[in-house]
Parts: C-alpha cells; structure tokens; sequence
C-alpha cells in the first residue's frame, strides 16, 4: 500500500506536541473521530484497544518511528493518521532504540484481516525507514509539504 492511500494530507498533523505517549495516543484518536474517520463510540473502544496494546509492548521503533496500533472490530478498512512532533528533543515513547519518537503514526485495522495488518506495518516502516523521507516529514510546514515527502517515500521504495 502506498502509504499516500493511507493517509490524506489533512491526517498528517504538523507541530503535533502532547507532553507524554498516552496523550500522543488520545489526541490521534481524537483526531480520527474529528474526522469523522471512527464515531465517538468506535474511538472510545479504539483508545481502549490502542492502549491496552501500548501498555503489553511499545510500538516505538527505531529511528524516532513510533507505531501505535490495534486489530479492532469497529472498522473495514485501514484508518491512520500521524503526528509529527517538530520539537527537536522528540517525545519518549519506549522506543526499541531509546531514541525519542517524531513519527507517530496510528493504525487502526479491521480485526479480521491480519495480512492486511502484517502489510500495512511492514509499508509504513519501510516507507519511513528511508533517512529523507522522515526529514522531509519532521521538516514540513504544512499537511502538503508532508504528503509530498510520502509520495517521494512511495516512489522511491517501491519492491
């Protein structure tokens, strides 16, 4: 999946600034049900699902990528949306690398497709494991500056 499917440019969230990991998670989902992306029941159960995954293992990854997610019912399709944190000490998420996170992308993925799942993760981290794409995307100034950093990503990593 070309990560320019999954998200739009107004799910991209620039200066995105939550003092801790557990808000980062809250103000995303917030975000989807703004969007009309999950109704406010949908997002209370998805905050429940996302954190109770966050609190069994971290999704924080390597090279400041963070990935919040869950397998939930409520959903049929792929819904994601990522903050970008431009403040240059990051935000602690656990990471594998101990390194703070400036990509949080959350997932939210219907339960009952689990490749789906397995490729929708391995898409996301191998689009923002290339060093340009997630400069380009902590140095955007707008939701469009930072779809345009996902499209080169897309164009780039192609298999």
């Amino acid at each position: 999946m070309e990560l320019r499917q999954l998200f739009s440019a107004s799910d991209l969230l620039i200066g995105f600034d939550p003092p801790d990991k557990w808000e980062a998670i809250r103000r995303l989902i917030g975000h989807l049900v703004g969007a009309g992306k999950l109704t406010v029941a949908a997002g209370a159960h998805v905050l429940e699902q996302v954190l109770a995954r966050e609190r069994s293992m971290s999704t924080g990854m390597e090279r400041g990528i963070a990935i919040p997610h869950a397998a939930v019912d409520q959903v049929d399709k792929v819904i994601a949306c990522m903050g970008i944190v431009s403040r240059p000490g990051g935000l602690l998420f656990d990471s594998i690398d101990a390194q703070p996170a400036r990509l949080i992308v959350l997932l939210v993925i219907p339960r009952s497709q689990k490749l789906l799942h397995i490729r929708t993760l391995a898409d996301v981290a191998r689009v923002l494991g290339v060093d340009s794409v997630r400069e380009a995307l902590v140095a955007a100034q707008s939701p469009e500056q930072a779809w345009n950093a996902l499209a080169l990503g897309d164009n780039g990593t192609r298999r």
